[in-house]
Parts: C-alpha cells; structure tokens; sequence
C-alpha cells in the first residue's frame, strides 16, 4: 500500500513511474519504454504507428482523464454550523461519496512553506526556511512545490473514490477554512461550498456540546467565531474559487430547494433520497460518520428546524454568556457579519429581546456527553491542582521511556 501510495504521488508529479516500484510490479519504468526498450520476452520493441493522415495504423486517440479536483467538493464551514448534516444529505446522493472528516490538508498547509507550527518533534524555523530554499531550487517553483503537495493528496482521495465506486469525493473538514488560501492554491478547480449559520447558534452549540455549558472554558479553549468568522467571510466576499454559498437556517428549512440548487452547481441529478437521508435502504445511510456532530445528525432521518432559534433559550439561562456573546460580536467586523447573513443590527436586536432566566437546562446523559462532561471537569484548573501535577509527572516518566 505504502509503495503503490509513493508510486502513484511520483508519477502524478513526474510523469514516471519510479525504478524501484516498476520492479516490484513488473511495469517498465518510463524512460525505458519511451526509449523503445525491449519487452521482457527478449523481442525487440514495435515500430510506431504511422501518424500520417489515412495511415490504416494510426494511433488511437486519448481518452481525457478527469483530474481529482474535477471530480472534488469542498464542504467549508465551522465547527456546529451544520456541517455534518450538510455531509450526511450530500452522501446520500448516488454519485458522492462523503467519508469522514479527514483533515488530510490542514498539516501539507504547515510544512513551512505557506504555513508553520509552534511546537513539533523538530526544529519549525529551519524547516521554514529549508522550506522556502527548496522551492527557489524547484525549476517551477511554488506550481512544482504545490503539484507534488497535490500528488500526495490525490493519491489518497483516489483510493477512497475508486473504493465507494463514486463519481464525487466530498471533503468535509471545519478545520479547512482556517487554510483556506492555501486550500485555493491547491484545489483551483474544485467546487466548494460555504456553509454559514447564526454566529450566536455556532458559539452556543460549541459551548453546549463540548464545554457542558462553560462558556469561559469554551473560549479560552478557542475563540470560535473570532477564528472563523473572518476567514469564512473574505473567502466569500474574494471567490478565489467556485462557491455556491449556503446558509444552514434555509437549508433546515427549505431541504428540497436547496438539495436542487447544490445538485445544479455540482452538475449532477437532484435525489430526493438526499432530504430523507436516515431513511432505510438511504444511497449512503453512514455518510460521514467519525469527527463531527455524533448525536444530533444520527438520530434525525431528515433536517428539522429544531435548533435554529435554540441558540437564545440556551443563552437566557446563562447571564454570563449573554454578556460574553455581546463582547464576541465588538470583537467581530460589520463586514463579516454582513457576508455572513447575520448583520449586527439584527442579532442585537435578538440578543434584546432574550430574557434572562427560565428553566435549567435539561442535560444529556448519553456516553458521548458523559465523556465530554467528564473531560470538562477534570481539565478545570488542571495545572493547579494534584491530578494535574500527578498527570504532569507521568507524563515526563512516559517521555523519559518512549524517547
């Protein structure tokens, strides 16, 4: 798997297939046949054809071969914007496959050249530098550097393609739209789709379904909005790509419409089965299990408007995250939040007239909440207190055995 994976990036990149794989596989390596080298029988290598018009041996003519990014849709919107719903109808269309999240790109964007990490197993700054030095050296520079990153990538969709017997590969991975620049220059001829949603919905879904509630863990974990809001809404507003944009209040509400609108922009037949996807017998009832929302989704066969407007009955029993989502939107641009759909004026005007107070919230007791309420709780102050220091210490002894 590994050598026929290597093979396939070298030869997308090189136009080769490599020396050393040819001889595992019996496939002459390239240079050997364009130089007319003999068949493995010992026969020397046929003349060519006659390319002479009327030739009675005239070559036949190439089929066009697709590229991966005409067959790829990008799925871009943040944690809790309805993402997993969005992939669960898209692959329950006959023609699309919709794997779970594979978060395949974000790391190829932080190798140095566009992108960089903090911490790592080796030095950051010389491999951003190193980085930048092999891509001057590179005779195409960034289109050489880019068409191998797109090698390695391609071989991978390819497979998960060829395996589900599809036409259309959808990638669904919030963390994209924080590389999204890069994502462009990758994936220039990919269809993308944009999916936005109440900014307060978002940040009260991730406090509720991550942070059991704790909206000051929540943000100190990551400001959500303040990372994705901007980045979402200049790729809208730039379209470096194709984009279809959605926003997930009208999708909920209007699945048929919107079902028809992506078909048309994809260039594929509308399915009805793509609105009742948890139906029996649905094209893909499992699409896009693993990362991303595990309860909701799975337990509703079609959209349902129920969280649409749940955002504020969340927000009413919790004064503080009342203030905090007011705070969050100073820190965000009326630009944004107008690309968005959302301008301010109107969500300061449903934040009024949300009254504080009501009835506690009714918790979830499912083994997924156990495990996030759990987690929560033992990550508070866990730098200050015993478990955190006993944590630490076995941690430096699982550091001192493993390295």
């Amino acid at each position: 798997m590994a050598a026929t994976l290597a093979c396939d990036a070298t030869t997308a990149f090189t136009g080769r297939v490599p020396f050393p794989y040819a001889r595992a596989t019996g496939r002459p390596p390239a240079r050997a046949q364009a130089r007319g080298a003999p068949a493995e029988s010992g026969r020397a290598a046929a003349p060519k054809a006659s390319t002479l018009p009327g030739s009675p041996r005239a070559p036949r003519r190439r089929r066009t071969r697709l590229e991966m990014q005409d067959r790829l849709i990008f799925l871009i919107g943040s944690p809790r914007s309805g993402s997993t719903l969005t992939a669960r109808m898209l692959g329950a269309h006959s023609a699309i496959c919709a794997p779970p999240e594979t978060h395949l790109l974000t790391p190829l964007a932080h190798l140095g050249f566009y992108g960089t990490v903090e911490k790592a197993p080796y030095d950051p700054i010389i491999t951003r530098q190193a980085a930048h030095e092999l891509v001057r050296a590179l005779p195409g520079g960034e289109e050489d550097y880019l068409a191998a990153l797109r090698a390695c990538s391609d071989a991978v969709y390819e497979r998960l393609l060829a395996a589900s017997g599809r036409e259309l590969l959808l990638e669904k991975t919030p963390a994209y739209a924080l590389v999204l620049d890069f994502l462009a220059k990758l994936y220039p001829k990919a269809k993308y789709l944009v999916l936005t949603r109440h900014p307060l919905a978002v940040w009260s879904s991730y406090v509720e379904s991550f942070f059991d509630g704790d909206h000051e863990a929540a943000h100190r974990n990551n400001p959500l909005l303040e990372r994705y809001v901007p980045a979402i809404a200049r790729f809208l507003r730039e379209r470096p790509v194709p984009i279809l944009p959605l926003r997930y209040e009208t999708l909920v509400q209007e699945p048929d419409a919107e079902m028809r609108r992506v078909c048309e922009f994809l260039g594929i037949a509308f399915e009805p089965g793509m609105v009742e996807y948890g139906r029996e017998g649905a094209a893909q009832p499992k699409a896009a299990a693993g990362l991303g929302d595990p309860i909701t989704v799975a337990r509703e066969s079609r959209p349902t408007t129920k969280s649409v407007a749940k955002w504020a009955s969340e927000m009413a029993r919790s004064p503080g995250q009342l203030e905090q989502a007011r705070e969050i939107l100073d820190r965000l641009a009326d630009e944004d939040l107008e690309t968005w759909g959302h301008p301010r004026a109107a969500i300061l005007e449903q934040l009024g007239a949300v009254t504080p107070g009501g009835p506690p919230r009714k918790r979830s007791w499912n083994r997924y909440a156990l495990e996030r309420r759990l987690l929560v709780r033992l990550r508070k102050n866990i730098h200050q207190n015993a478990l955190g220091r006993v944590v630490t210490r076995v941690r430096f002894v699982c550091d001192v055995l493993l390295r």
